[in-house]
């Protein structure tokens, strides 16, 4: 029995060293083949300062510039609307009406209460003229005299108190209209005719302005860095583009007329705002939208091919040679695409080699072979050669 478990494990060990020396003898092949494989052909670029202007994405929301609660400034029973539920309503346009007659009858009383003390008035200041003639020549007492004089000031005080009353009871009658405080669309009907309203009812319906019209978005603060770098200034005025949610170029840019004066903690972004004109009312409040910020001045940047650049979960990276023409892999921060091109905002700098063609045979710490743009051609129109045969 033991003699069969010696033998057995004998067995197994041998196999295992079979096993072993049949890997060393393939590594061993295999090294040599990579050995003697030739080294990939690849193209090469040196990396290039160009003068661009930076542009800078964002989402964005469309703003109204004016966002008003109709609200009735007088209580009284809602008598009639004037208007439909999303209708685009111009400034001083009637909207409501709230029942007038009483309102009406205290103007008409005030106004009667003007015309009465204004007889007076008139009446009283003939008397007195007459009285400061009888007066100089004593056939009055000055006694009378005062007392008249007394009487044409008090008619006059009157005459002013009533007068603001005629004009506050215009003003209250003028409320039974109630009218549109700027232009916009009109949003939803929040109370229904018939129903009594006063200024603590809330908004009988809300006006969004339509023209112009805002668009609010967060700048990235790396972004807002580098776009107050390209300027010179934090604070300046920029031309804005607009995509809307179908990925559609509103016609008209805006124009980036503020900023927040802070970064959002939570975000880590600016609040940015721009202004378009929106005179057919294409813009709506609410919309989401995609922004692109222009800087005012071009800045001298590196920039590498699109083509050059390659991503992976790391991030995006490219393949630099050294002193030595042996390629390393470099990581890469980009900025936005300009033409064929990526703006390069860290990893490399004018003058550094990167590889353009061939990338796909590269092993980072490997020889390459480097090629003309006509080799490379060439090459490759051997090689589809090759697959045909």
């Amino acid at each position: 029995m033991k003699k069969n478990i010696i033998i057995f494990l004998s067995v197994i060990i041998a196999a295992i060293l079979i096993r072993y020396g049949f890997s060393l003898v393939g590594g061993i092949m295999q090294g040599k083949a990579m050995k003697n494989k030739p080294a990939p052909s690849v193209t090469i670029q040196e990396v290039e300062n160009q003068k661009v202007i930076r542009n800078f994405e964002a989402p964005g929301r469309v703003v109204s510039k004016y966002r008003v609660d109709v609200l009735a400034r007088i209580a009284g029973y809602l008598q009639e609307s004037y208007f439909k539920e999303g209708d685009f309503v111009k400034q001083g346009q009637v909207l409501f009406r709230i029942e007038p007659t009483e309102f009406a009858n205290a103007a008409a009383s005030a106004g009667a209460n003007v015309k009465n003390l204004t007889a007076q008035l008139s009446y009283a200041e003939k008397q007195l003229a007459r009285a400061s003639e009888l007066v100089k020549k004593d056939y009055i007492a000055k006694a009378q005299y005062d007392q008249m004089l007394s009487n044409r000031d008090a008619l006059r005080a009157q005459l002013t108190a009533a007068q603001a009353q005629f004009n506050d009871a215009n003003r209250n009658l003028g409320y039974t209209n109630v009218k549109a405080p700027v232009d916009g669309k009109v949003g939803i009907i929040n109370v229904t005719v018939g129903n009594y309203v006063s200024p603590t009812s809330g908004a009988l319906t809300t006006i969004n302005s339509t023209n112009p019209i805002y668009v609010t978005f967060p700048l990235d603060s790396n972004d807002f860095q580098a776009l107050a770098a390209s300027d010179g200034e934090a604070n300046k005025n920029r031309k804005v583009e607009l995509l809307l949610a179908g990925g559609t170029k509103y016609k008209m840019d805006g124009n980036q007329d503020f900023q927040d004066n802070k970064v959002d903690v939570s975000t880590g972004t600016v609040t940015m705002r721009a202004t378009f004109q929106n005179p057919n009312n294409e813009l709506i409040h609410g919309e989401f939208v995609t922004v692109k910020l222009y800087a005012n001045k071009p800045v001298d940047v590196p920039v590498a091919p699109v083509t050059a650049v390659m991503e992976n979960q790391a991030g995006k990276y490219v393949y630099k040679l050294d002193d030595k023409n042996i390629p390393q892999l470099i990581y890469v921060k980009t900025g936005e695409q300009n033409g064929q091109n990526w703006i390069i905002t860290d990893g490399l700098k004018k003058g550094d080699r990167i590889i353009l063609e061939g990338l796909q045979k590269v092993t980072p710490g490997k020889p390459v072979k480097i090629v003309s743009e006509e080799e490379m051609k060439k090459i490759k129109t051997e090689q589809v050669t090759e697959k045909r045969e």
